[in-house]
C-alpha cells in the first residue's frame, strides 16, 4: 500500500493525461457496444462542446495545482486536519477514510450547495443542459464551476488533512467515476442497484440529469453513493422515465453551442418545475 500512495505522490502529469483520455476512449467504445439509449445524434458533433469544456477543466486544475501541492505540505508539516487527528491506523484504511471524506467535501458538498445557491445553479447548468448524456458529458463544466469545484476540494484537504498522495488518488478515481456514472451505458438492473449500494451507479446518476425536480436535486454523489444514502438526497426514477436537460432550458441548439453555454451562467435565473407525481 505504501508503494501504491507513494505512485500517486508523485504520479506524472502524463499518467493523468492517460486515466482522462483513456477513460473517455474506454467508456466511449462501450457505449457503442450497450447504450442505455439509442440517440438520433451525431457522436462527434455532440461531444465537441463537452471536450471543450473537459480541456479548460484540465487547464484550470493544472494551472491550480501547486495550491493543492502547498496546501497538503502545509497540513501534513504542521499535523492539521482529521487524518492527522485520528489515532494511528492501517495504511489501506487510512487511504480509503482519506478517499472516501475527500469525496464528501471535494464532490458532494460542492455539487450539493451548487444546487442551493441560486447564483450557483446558473453556473452549474452547463452540466446538466446537455439533452444526450454520454461520457463526453462528465466534465461539461463551465470554467467558473471549474474553479468552484478546485476550492471545495483545497477546503476538503485542510479540513481532513490529506496528503497529496491521498488528493492525487481521489481525483483520479473521480475522474474516472464521473466518466462512469455518465456513460451512456446500460449495465443489467440487478447488476446497477447492487453496485449503487456503495458506489454512484449509471442509473443512480442518471436520475440526477432528469429535467425536473425533484429528481434533479438528488443523487449528487460523485465515486461514493453513500453520502445521498445517509443524508437523504438519494432517490430512484426507472431508467425508461429519464428525460434529460433542464425544462426552463430546452433549445437544444443553444445548449450545444460553446459561446452560448460560456454566457449560460449570465441568464436570467431559472429552475426546474416540480413533478408532483411521476406516471
Amino acid at each position: 500500500m505504501e508503494t501504491f500512495l507513494n505512485y500517486f505522490e508523485t504520479i506524472p502529469s502524463s499518467h493523468r493525461s492517460l486515466i482522462l483520455v483513456g477513460g473517455l476512449a474506454f467508456f466511449w467504445i462501450l457505449e457503442s457496444a450497450v447504450p442505455l439509449f439509442k440517440f438520433d445524434y451525431k457522436k462527434w458533433q455532440h461531444a465537441w462542446p463537452n471536450i471543450f469544456f473537459t480541456l479548460t477543466t484540465v487547464i484550470i486544475n493544472f494551472a491550480l495545482a501547486f495550491l493543492l501541492l502547498n496546501s497538503s505540505d502545509w497540513v501534513m508539516a504542521n499535523n492539521f486536519g482529521i487524518l492527522n487527528w485520528l489515532p494511528e491506523m492501517p495504511l489501506g484504511v487510512y487511504i480509503l477514510l482519506g478517499v472516501f471524506l475527500m469525496d464528501f467535501f471535494g464532490a458532494y458538498l460542492a455539487h450539493f450547495i451548487e444546487h442551493k445557491v441560486s447564483v450557483l445553479w446558473m453556473v452549474h447548468l452547463v452540466h446538466h443542459s446537455d439533452h444526450k448524456v454520454d461520457t463526453t458529458t462528465a466534465n461539461r463544466h463551465h470554467p467558473l464551476e471549474s474553479v468552484i469545484r478546485f476550492i471545495f476540494t483545497l477546503l476538503g484537504v485542510f479540513i481532513i488533512g490529506a496528503p497529496i498522495g491521498i488528493v492525487m488518488l481521489y481525483q483520479s478515481m473521480s475522474l474516472v467515476a464521473t466518466q462512469f456514472t455518465h456513460a451512456n451505458i446500460k449495465l443489467p438492473k440487478r447488476v446497477d442497484k447492487i453496485i449503487s449500494y456503495i458506489l454512484v451507479s449509471p442509473d443512480m446518476h442518471k436520475v440526477h440529469h432528469h429535467y425536473m425536480l425533484p429528481y434533479t436535486d438528488s443523487n449528487y454523489g460523485n465515486i461514493f453513493s453513500v453520502w445521498d444514502r445517509i443524508l437523504g438526497t438519494y432517490m430512484e426514477l426507472d431508467r425508461d422515465k429519464l428525460t434529460y436537460g433542464v425544462d426552463v432550458f430546452p433549445d437544444e441548439n443553444a445548449n450545444g453551442n460553446i459561446k452560448a453555454l460560456l454566457k449560460q451562467p449570465f441568464q436570467k435565473y431559472g429552475r426546474p418545475t416540480i413533478i408532483h407525481e411521476e406516471d
